[in-house]
């Protein structure tokens, strides 16, 4: 019978096969699939090993043959996780962010409450309260006491006063036959609250779910779909030197195609799916408006999908976008865009199988499909992204990722370290960036701009409508493009938006609320709404919706910031009276698109959100 150690050395030639697109390759592979099937791999990381080198190979396939053999693989796969449980194999190695998911295995977390009622809907029969380990939570504890009775009676009688409370008789009492989580769901929901208010109660709880995954679809090692049409590699996989930026971005926008509601729903339902399995929540993947989505064919087997935020559940002032890619129908990286006129903060996070295919083209793919959708002429990259409190990010070089691409660091000493990295590097091949370099150079954003001459251009630009993100059939201009500044990466250079923070913004507000209101937010709001309301002439109160008028609040708060607003000419303030309305809208590009027109506006924006660095 092969050893431990034959295993070994036919996943090691496996992963070394799997990125080799050279003539006879996908044969190679296939008879290393037929003796790797044979064999039980009673060893946890070994079989880790082989789950994730054939998600790689559905991603980037070699043949026809290669793809139905894998996937053969990948929908018995959990044969294999039940018969090392079986043999009460240690399991906790398939518990890491990075190898979560797999089908088979059992799954641990205190979800949102969003994400929580999807999943009981969802997947009903495998979810289920981790009592074991919520009993014993001492917060936890006193969050059911002050939350349980709003839905059982007469609870107060022992929450309040009693100690060593029968908090599961007291559950089994109210809920009777039905099943304890889909009871205490259905409470929440019922309770007379805006839906936001209802996730923070439940938030509280800190309630442990345990979903078991079977053969779900839902897993990770069974979560792809069949393309529209598959793409075959027969060459090698493009590299990062490989990929210029700027020649991407001054490419002709993609076309985007507005999904229907339904096709929406089904996307939505698909990025919380990749998530779950993976132990990850974003505020625009939980919440995400199935009405906005849009979805566009890059060529090479890559379908990218992006949607924003319902009007009720928007950021204050920033506009917020979310994505994710499919490579041959398998999610390779979920994205994340915010932002405010042409500037946008992206963060795009690649699943760690699938790191080394095409990583930088795919990227730069998600951002001119970002500059379509959102007119940005300047990418940020935040401090995490490249190593600010992330290991992951130093240990991958995260910095030169994006360095490489022709991001530059938005602070003056950290742009000339950077500079003095690459020159030992250019003397020095086998050099490497310490790591305590590396997290300094993480300690601010990186920023790509495009030519400031072009701001405001239409590459590709398509035609906003007032309902949604785009007109049903996009735009297919193929004018010449804007060309990227290659200059805007070079050292010693800075930006409009170098020190510009929305949290700087804020911070001048609150400390406005304090001075001036005592600090009290209402009473700022309603001072602001009326004295914003007096300077651009609007009687909210009469013909604006609801929607309209919390906007007209939080803008409010930002416009009174700024001195001179009443000497605004009357075209300006017209212009300030569309932002706000247009926050509201189906769709908040519009209003972002409407702040880049607004120079003056653009202007007192960054004037108020940047920092005064002598660095």
């Amino acid at each position: 019978m092969p050893s431990s150690r034959d295993a070994g050395q036919l996943l090691t030639q496996l992963e070394a096969a799997k990125s080799n697109f050279d003539r006879d390759q996908a044969a190679r592979i296939t008879k290393l699939l037929t003796k790797l099937y044979r064999l039980e791999l009673n060893d946890p990381n070994q079989l880790i090993r082989f789950h994730e080198s054939l998600l790689f190979l559905r991603a980037f396939p070699h043949s026809p043959s290669l793809v139905a053999r894998v996937e053969r693989l990948l929908n018995n796969f959990h044969e294999r996780i039940e018969e090392l449980q079986a043999a009460h194999a240690d399991m906790s190695v398939f518990d890491d962010f990075d190898t979560s998911g797999i089908a088979g295995t059992t799954m641990q977390d205190i979800l949102s409450f969003d994400v929580a009622k999807w999943l009981v809907r969802r997947i009903p029969g495998n979810v289920e309260i981790a009592w074991n380990d919520y009993w014993d939570d001492y917060q936890a504890e006193r969050a059911r006491g002050n939350i349980w009775p709003r839905f059982i009676p007469l609870l107060e009688e022992d929450a309040d006063v009693e100690a060593n409370i029968a908090w599961q008789r007291w559950l089994d009492a109210a809920r009777g036959r039905e099943d304890p989580l889909h009871w205490l769901i259905g409470r929440f929901e019922k309770l007379p609250l805006p839906p936001r208010q209802q996730a923070e109660l439940y938030d509280s709880l800190r309630l442990p779910l345990r979903w078991k995954l079977g053969n779900l679809k839902l897993s990770r090692t069974r979560n792809w779909s069949r393309p529209r049409r598959f793409y075959f590699h027969n060459t090698p996989l493009l590299e990062r030197s490989q990929v210029s930026l700027a020649s991407e971005l001054a490419q002709p926008a993609p076309r985007l195609q507005e999904l229907s509601r339904s096709a929406g729903e089904d996307a939505m339902n698909a990025i919380r799916e990749i998530m779950v399995v993976r132990y990850r929540e974003l505020y625009g993947t939980t919440i995400g408006d199935p009405r906005s989505v849009v979805r566009t064919d890059l060529g090479r087997g890559v379908v990218m999908h992006f949607w924003g935020l319902p009007p009720e559940r928007r950021l204050p002032l920033r506009a917020y976008v979310a994505g994710y890619t499919l490579k041959n129908g398998v999610p390779v990286n979920y994205i994340e865009a915010i932002g405010l006129c042409e500037w946008i903060e992206v963060g795009f996070n690649t699943f760690y199988t699938y790191r080394q295919g095409e990583t930088a083209w795919i990227y730069a793919q998600a951002l001119r499909c970002l500059r379509a959708l959102t007119g940005a002429e300047c990418f940020s990259i935040y401090p995490y992204q490249i190593g600010e409190n992330n290991d992951e990010a130093i240990d991958s070089g995260a910095f030169w990722f994006y360095r490489k691409l022709g991001f530059r660091p938005g602070r003056r000493d950290l742009q000339e370290l950077c500079a003095s990295e690459e020159q030992k590097i250019a003397v020095n091949a086998k050099y490497r960036t310490p790591r305590r370099t590396l997290k300094r150079l993480a300690e601010a954003h990186m920023f790509y701009e495009l030519n400031a001459c072009h701001s405001g251009s239409n590459l590709g630009e398509l035609n906003l409508r007032q309902e949604g993100f785009v007109s049903g059939r996009a735009s297919r201009r193929t004018g010449s493009a804007p060309k990227t500044s290659p200059a805007s990466a070079a050292a010693g250079m800075s930006g409009s938006w170098d020190t510009f923070s929305i949290r700087t913004l804020a911070l001048r507000i609150n400390r406005c609320v304090l001075k001036e209101f005592g600090g009290d937010s209402q009473k700022i709001r309603q001072a602001a709404t009326t004295a914003i309301s007096k300077v651009l002439k609007i009687s909210p109160a009469r013909r604006w919706t609801p929607r309209q008028r919390q906007a007209l609040e939080n803008w409010a708060l930002a416009l009174t910031q700024i001195p001179g607003l009443n000497d605004w000419s009357a075209k300006e303030k017209q212009q300030m009276v569309k932002i706000i309305q247009a926050k509201a809208a189906a769709s908040e590009l519009l209003c972002l698109r409407l702040t880049q027109s607004h120079s003056r506006f653009r202007k007192e924006l960054l004037r108020l959100g940047s920092e005064i660095t002598n660095r």
